[in-house]
């Protein structure tokens, strides 16, 4: 069975509102909190995820950035990546020298001014070679679409 786990955004937590929203209606969704650098949030997820086989990861900002490095470390165990404006032009990210399988969805704002569109998708075509990106008429926090995406059908509800 594939474990869910929600990843927070640098300056958000778990019990955000995307984290409420899991909360309220995936309750099986994990939805922890992570403290320190990507490396130590990194460290954290490691040590959760330990005895699930199968993996699936809702990443939002930075941590849509750890959801992907983390598929990269071990892509055998990630089955799934839903990225929500994912942070993949901070700290240096680089793609892999080869693409990865693991199917990803990425939603991104078109006006998003953290996470802008078109260094993002280039960063996410370089990294994945299942990937679905979907451009939305919204901001980096993705408040008006959020709640809208097909999330049953996203992470398998």
């Amino acid at each position: 069975m594939i474990k869910t786990f929600f990843l927070h955004g640098l300056e958000s937590s778990g019990k955000g509102t995307k984290g409420q929203f899991f909360a309220s209606n995936y309750p099986k969704i994990k939805c922890p909190d992570f403290t320190g650098n990507l490396d130590n949030r990194l460290q954290q997820l490691e040590s959760m995820s330990k005895g699930y086989r199968e993996l699936q990861f809702v990443g939002s900002s930075f941590g849509g950035l750890m959801a992907v490095c983390f598929a990269l470390n071990c892509p055998q165990k990630v089955k799934k990546l839903i990225l929500l404006a994912p942070a993949l032009n901070f700290g240096g990210f680089t793609p892999p020298a080869r693409k990865i399988l693991v199917p990803t969805y990425v939603v991104i704002g078109k006006n998003d001014n953290v996470t802008p569109v078109d260094p993002v998708i280039q960063l996410a075509e370089a990294t994945f070679s299942d990937l679905t990106v979907e451009i939305v008429n919204d901001d980096h926090m993705l408040h008006k679409t959020f709640e809208k995406l097909a999330w049953d059908k996203l992470i398998g509800g």
